[in-house]
């Protein structure tokens, strides 16, 4: 079983904390995580898939929570979203850290009733699939290293077509683990059909939602462009007032993980729409209908769906990582964009652009110097991440680095 590098965080976080929940996506590995976790700790384990153990948490929760013990893991527990009450009710009493280890698919803090039950008592902590520091077996620290004075030196080269294969291939376990072309498209088929059946559904109370597939596969044909509301609901003929639930519901159950604009100056006019981006790459490629990497290397939707890939392995990497940052793009009205601003909590910035080709210019950092200007002197560094062989310096403050330093720094 490969290493999860938040499982530190989560075992730091039991030890001075009642309530831990692992929140995130079906299938990233909640389960295996947390069962291990209880096996180490002879900690009770139930889930709330098992429609007996279910019905038990429905029925009486204070008692289904009494006859946990003094350690319960409790795996997706936002189908039993009254529980949070009589979990609340037993921390309450017993304010001992890690008494109680949740996984939930759907986020707890939009869901009714669950809003401020446990407030000042649980800390959350995001899994997502698998990155490439983890697949790989190592513990990065990109995010680090472009806050640091000095940057590392070049990391390995990787070409476009092994590139190509990474952002197809995505971080979902089940995945990873097929070879075969027309098996990851069948788990994925079966992957959409069960979190719009069973979750969305249980969610929202709500049948209707025949037009979810259309507006996932909407959605990831605009892969790292901006929200635009009024144009997928002019195509896909929805009214806004419905369009704007679904795309909640997506959010809720993290299929669709938009990236906020940054607007850290109020004196420049920006653009404060979202970006849109999928939880995962591999993810969006097959709602592109792109069933091999060379499709993907030759798709138009490459560099596209190359941006969501860093998008989401920095967002991994932010879960462990030392530097804490906030994760947006930035652009102005005018239309000069970087594709991420990272933001410490010093108010620090580094800006990254993702470029699918090997050939980087003085004129592609056109963005971050306009950024850099408005950031002033919290400004850090820009990066163009890009797929060439060298770290190449065009200025102090701004380099070109290859896409492998996201893995390897």
């Amino acid at each position: 079983m490969r290493t999860r590098n938040i499982q530190y965080y989560i075992d730091i976080a039991l030890k001075d904390t009642p309530v831990v929940l692992l929140n995130g996506a079906r299938q990233t590995g909640k389960t295996t995580l947390v069962k291990g976790i209880a096996k180490m700790r002879k900690a009770t384990f139930v889930t709330l898939d098992d429609q007996v153990t279910l019905a038990s948490a429905l029925n009486d929760p204070p008692g289904f929570i009494q006859d946990l013990g003094p350690f319960a893991v409790i795996d997706e527990v936002q189908n039993a979203p009254n529980i949070f009450r009589a979990i609340k009710a037993s921390v309450d009493r017993d304010r001992r850290p890690g008494r109680f280890l949740l996984t939930g698919s759907a986020n707890v803090l939009v869901l009714p009733k669950l809003g401020d039950s446990l407030a000042g008592r649980m800390e959350i902590i995001p899994l997502f699939p698998f990155a490439q520091d983890e697949l790989h077996g190592r513990k990065g620290s990109f995010i680090d290293k472009v806050f640091a004075r000095k940057l590392p030196s070049s990391p390995s080269a990787v070409t476009r077509k092994t590139i190509a294969a990474l952002v197809h291939g995505g971080g979902y376990p089940e995945v990873i683990g097929r070879k075969d072309a027309t098996r990851r498209v069948a788990w994925y088929r079966s992957y959409i059909s069960s979190i719009l059946q069973r979750d969305v559904r249980d969610i929202s109370h709500v049948t209707g939602l025949t037009d979810l597939p259309r507006l996932l596969t909407a959605l990831a044909v605009r892969s790292s462009g901006l929200l635009n509301v009024s144009d997928i609901s002019r195509t896909m003929d929805l009214p806004h007032t419905t369009l704007r639930r679904y795309l909640a519901l997506l959010e809720a159950t993290f299929l669709s993980t938009p990236l906020p604009a940054w607007s850290g100056h109020r004196g420049r006019r920006l653009t404060k729409a979202s970006k849109l981006h999928l939880a995962d790459s591999g993810f969006a490629a097959h709602l592109c209908g792109i069933v091999t990497p060379a499709q993907l290397l030759a798709s138009l939707s490459f560099g596209n769906l190359l941006e969501t890939f860093v998008v989401n392995e920095l967002r991994k990497q932010a879960t462990w990582n030392r530097v804490s940052v906030q994760i947006h793009h930035f652009r102005t009205e005018s239309g000069r964009e970087v594709d991420i601003v990272l933001e410490d909590m010093r108010g620090r910035i580094t800006g990254i652009e993702v470029k699918a080709a090997e050939a980087v210019s003085a004129s592609d950092f056109k963005g971050l110097y306009e950024l850099k200007d408005i950031a002033g002197d919290k400004w850090t560094r820009g990066i163009i991440l890009h797929s060439g062989k060298h770290t190449v310096p065009f200025q102090k403050d701004m380099h070109a680095v290859p896409l492998s330093a996201l893995w390897e720094w």
